[in-house]
């Protein structure tokens, strides 16, 4: 009778440790995910506002990785060797990612974009954060008290505003809207001209005029901070995230809002992600107007959706780029016409520039 005891509690005793082991393996296989993004103080920021809380509401386990150009993600979805559950980008590599099928599709019921911009909404990308192309100027050039450049006409106004002038240089995107904006067109109708053939012709003709007074060309989003704060020139063209990083910092430079060029940033689920189900509660935790207005603490982006500014202090609103008074000066960028037209309109900016 001992031994049948003992035998029996044997059996249930290694019953129950396996089911533990398997209970295990399940709970690990659910509870991790791995995200990939483009390091620096960007990755940085998405660590401290929305991978640690995330991690400690949910207890899951999130590896970080860096670097996730397409190529690679092709690579992953070609061979079948996923490693990577959410990888982020800017619209142009969500509409590349989606036409080629890197990317899956958010279900509606698992990632609640309803309180988004409506601008933002991306049935293959959560938004994260939004960033404006804009300009600044330098205040020991342009102080308070004496005229001061208030619009892109003004930037290419280089009689009542002398000086070099810096400008990106790697695609046209952002740039044409930018020159149509100088030429006098209003943000409401920019994409109506510039889709069509006379308002191509139109910007790529501004752009031609502000070219002799461009001092530093750029592609690093770093130069033409440093090219303000050095005094190589006296307005640049740049991302705003910079910009602010400077002000902070001390440069005695101003922001220009009206005719910002507005863009979403995007995390997009990897197309046969190993831990996909993960993957979509964390793009609903990013959404979240909650989770939202944390971003802005430790980058100068603004948040996707309306709601977060009930939790974002007034005062900080005048610096961020999806601010109601900034967004309402802004134009959105339209990634699916560059989708569709970049490969022209390059070799023409290429052409343009080489001269």
């Amino acid at each position: 009778m001992g031994k049948q005891f003992w035998g029996i509690l044997l059996m249930v005793l290694g019953i129950v440790a396996l089911s533990l082991v398997v209970g295990s393996a399940e709970s690990q296989a659910k509870d991790q995910m791995v995200f990939a993004s483009w390091g620096g103080t960007y990755q940085d920021a998405i660590r401290t506002a929305w991978i640690k809380p995330f991690q400690e509401k949910f207890g899951v386990e999130v590896t970080e990785d860096t670097g996730p150009e397409m190529a690679k993600i092709k690579a992953m979805v070609d061979t079948n060797t996923v490693t990577w559950d959410i990888v982020t980008g800017g619209g142009f590599s969500l509409v590349e990612g989606m036409h080629k099928g890197f990317y899956e599709k958010l279900p509606a019921d698992k990632v609640d974009q309803s309180k988004s911009y409506p601008q933002a909404r991306r049935e293959y990308g959560a938004p994260s954060e939004i960033f404006s192309t804009l300009f600044a100027f330098s205040l020991k050039e342009f102080p308070d008290g004496k005229p001061q450049p208030k619009t892109w006409a003004d930037f290419w106004d280089v009689k009542k505003f002398p000086g070099k002038r810096s400008f990106y240089s790697r695609r046209p995107a952002c740039c044409l809207e930018i020159a149509l904006l100088a030429d006098g067109v209003p943000p409401a109708d920019v994409y109506k001209v510039l889709k069509t053939p006379a308002g191509i012709e139109r910007g790529f003709k501004k752009m031609e005029e502000l070219k002799p007074h461009v001092g530093v060309w750029w592609t690093s989003g770093a130069a033409p901070v440093q090219a303000l704060g050095s005094g190589e020139v006296v307005m640049a063209m740049g991302w705003n995230g910079r910009f602010q990083g400077g002000i902070d910092q001390g440069l005695p430079i101003r922001q220009v809002w009206n005719g910002a060029v507005a863009q979403v940033g995007y995390f997009m689920a990897v197309k046969n992600a190993p831990h996909k189900e993960t993957a979509f509660k964390f793009l609903n935790w990013i959404v979240s107007p909650e989770a939202q207005a944390e971003f802005h603490k430790y980058v100068a982006y603004g948040p996707t959706t309306p709601e977060a500014w009930k939790y974002i202090p007034k005062k900080e609103w005048e610096k961020l780029p999806s601010s109601p008074e900034n967004l309402e000066r802004s134009v959105f960028l339209d990634e699916a016409w560059w989708n569709d037209n970049e490969g022209t309109m390059l070799e023409r900016w290429q052409a343009l520039l080489s001269k």
